[in-house]
C-alpha cells in the first residue's frame, strides 16, 4: 500500500524537450517548456515541470507559446505574452502546495475558459476532472462560491475553485472548511492567503491577466488532437458567439408548410439563466444537458452518447444533490453517511425521509429553470425531460428536422426556447 500512496506523490522526470517548434507551412510558432523550482516534502528545493500526466508514470509537460503569429485563411490565432495558466511562474504560486499535475492546471485553465464568457461580476467555477461540478455568479464572492459548493458539495471535494475576482478573507474561511486541491484568483485581499495557508497542501494561485479574461473571448488557439496511432487532427478553438439576447433567435422553424414558433419570448431574468447556462456549456464535455437557475447551476450532465439519457442524469444529479445539500445544512452529515446511519439504526428513518419528501417536493429546485444543450434535441424526449421537472426555459442550437416537436413541448407547457444558431461540442 506504501508504494501506492508513493506513487501520487512522485514527481516525474520527463523527457520532453525544453523548446518545442510548430511549422504551419512558412509560419514558425516557438513553444517553452514551463518548470518550477519549488521545494518537496523534505523541505529540498526541485526544479520540474508538471508532477505527471492524467496518471503516475505518464510523462507530461507544459509549454508556453513565446514567438510565432499564426494566420489560417480569416483566423488570427492567439499571439505570445498572452499566457494565462502557460505562463504561471514561481511568483504566482502563492502557495505552491504539492508539485502542480496536469490535471490541475487543465481543471484551472477551463475553469477560465467558462469564466470568459460571463458578465462582469463576481463568479466561481469549481471543477473536477476538467467538468465543472458547481458554477454560480452574483454580488458577493462569499455567496458565489458558497452556491456553487453546494450545487453540487459531492465532486467538489479535492476539485479547483476559481474566481474572477479579488479572493477576500471570508471567502478564504469559507474555502478552509473544505477539501480543496487548487485555489486561483487574480489576487487575494488582506489576510485571504494566511487562511487558505492552513491547508498546506493546496495549491494557491495567482494567474496573471485573469483581471482581464473578458478580453479573451474572441481569442482562438490551436487545439491538438492526438490518434493513438500518432496521427495530429488540428482544429481551431471553439469560439462562443452568443454574448448577448441579441445573439439568440426565438424558436421557429418549417414543417411540411406549416410555421412552427415559440408562443412566448423569455422574460428578463429567463434571458440572464439562458447566457448563463449557455457560458457554462462551453466547460463541459458533451454530449451535455444541465439545469441553471438564478445564476447557478443545479444539475450538469456530462459526456453521455444519447441526449436524453444525459437529460436524464442531469436531473438525477439535480435531486441527488439537493438531498445531500438538504441533509448537511439540517444535519451537518451528507446524505449518503445519513442514510447509513438510518440503516444501523443509528439515526431515525424520519431524517431520510424528511429529506426525500422535500426534493421530491421542491422537485430539487428545477421548477423555473432553464435547460442547457450543447446540440440540438433530435427528438422532443429530452425537452420533455425537463419539461416535466418544471423548467421554463430551453436554450439549444436548433437545427434538427424535429425541432417542430420540440417547440410544440414547450408551448404544450408555457415554456420559452431560443436558438443559439451554434453548437458548442466538447470532446
Amino acid at each position: 500500500m506504501s508504494d501506492l500512496k508513493q506513487m501520487y506523490t512522485t514527481v516525474m522526470d520527463d523527457h520532453f524537450p525544453g523548446e518545442m517548434t510548430i511549422t504551419f507551412g512558412d509560419q514558425v510558432l516557438t513553444y517553452r517548456k514551463r518548470a518550477w523550482k519549488l521545494s518537496d516534502a523534505d523541505g529540498n528545493l526541485v526544479e520540474k515541470g508538471l508532477r505527471y500526466g492524467e496518471n503516475p508514470g505518464q510523462e507530461a509537460a507544459l509549454y508556453e507559446l513565446v514567438n510565432g503569429n499564426l494566420v489560417l485563411g480569416e483566423v488570427r490565432f492567439i499571439e505570445p505574452g498572452r499566457g494565462l495558466i502557460s505562463a504561471l511562474g514561481e511568483n504566482q504560486m502563492v502557495q505552491a502546495g504539492k508539485h502542480p499535475g496536469k490535471i490541475n492546471l487543465t481543471d484551472a485553465d477551463n475553469g477560465l475558459n467558462v469564466l470568459r464568457y460571463l458578465p462582469d461580476k463576481p463568479a466561481c467555477v469549481i471543477l473536477k476532472h476538467n467538468n465543472p461540478c458547481g458554477v454560480a455568479m452574483g454580488d458577493s464572492l462569499a455567496d458565489v462560491f458558497q452556491a456553487a459548493y453546494m450545487a453540487d458539495r459531492i465532486a467538489a471535494f479535492g476539485g479547483c475553485a476559481v474566481v474572477n475576482v479579488t479572493l477576500d478573507q471570508d471567502t478564504a474561511e469559507a474555502m478552509s472548511n473544505m477539501y480543496l486541491e487548487v485555489v486561483v484568483a487574480p489576487d487575494y485581499g488582506p489576510g485571504a492567503v494566511d487562511v487558505l495557508a492552513r491547508r498546506p497542501n493546496l495549491r494557491i494561485l495567482e494567474v496573471p491577466r485573469l483581471d482581464k479574461i473578458r478580453d479573451y473571448r474572441a481569442v482562438r488557439f490551436v487545439d491538438f488532437k492526438s490518434l493513438m496511432d500518432g496521427g495530429i487532427i488540428v482544429q481551431a478553438s471553439p469560439f462562443n458567439r452568443v454574448m448577448s439576447k441579441d445573439d439568440l433567435t426565438p424558436a421557429s422553424c418549417q414543417y411540411q408548410g406549416r410555421t412552427y414558433q415559440v408562443d412566448r419570448q423569455p422574460t428578463e431574468s429567463e434571458y440572464q439563466d439562458i447566457l448563463f447556462g449557455w457560458a457554462v456549456e462551453q466547460g463541459v464535455t458533451s454530449n451535455s444537458v444541465l439545469f441553471v437557475k438564478d445564476g447557478r447551476t443545479i444539475g450538469i450532465g456530462t459526456g453521455e452518447q444519447d441526449r436524453v439519457g444525459v437529460a436524464e442524469i442531469a436531473v438525477f444529479k439535480a435531486y441527488t444533490k439537493y438531498a445531500d445539500r438538504l441533509s448537511f445544512e439540517r444535519f451537518g452529515l451528507p446524505y449518503k453517511e445519513l442514510e447509513l446511519l438510518v440503516n444501523q439504526g443509528q439515526r431515525p428513518g424520519e431524517q431520510a425521509d424528511e429529506i426525500n419528501h422535500q426534493a421530491a417536493t421542491d422537485k430539487a429546485g428545477l421548477p423555473g429553470s432553464t435547460m442547457v444543450s450543447d446540440a440540438f434535441f433530435p427528438f422532443r424526449d429530452g425537452v420533455d425531460v425537463g419539461l416535466k421537472q418544471g423548467a421554463t426555459a430551453v436554450v439549444h442550437p436548433g437545427g434538427s428536422f424535429r425541432d417542430w416537436e420540440s417547440i410544440e413541448a414547450c408551448n404544450e407547457h408555457g415554456a420559452t426556447m431560443v436558438f443559439t444558431g451554434q453548437r458548442a461540442f466538447k470532446h
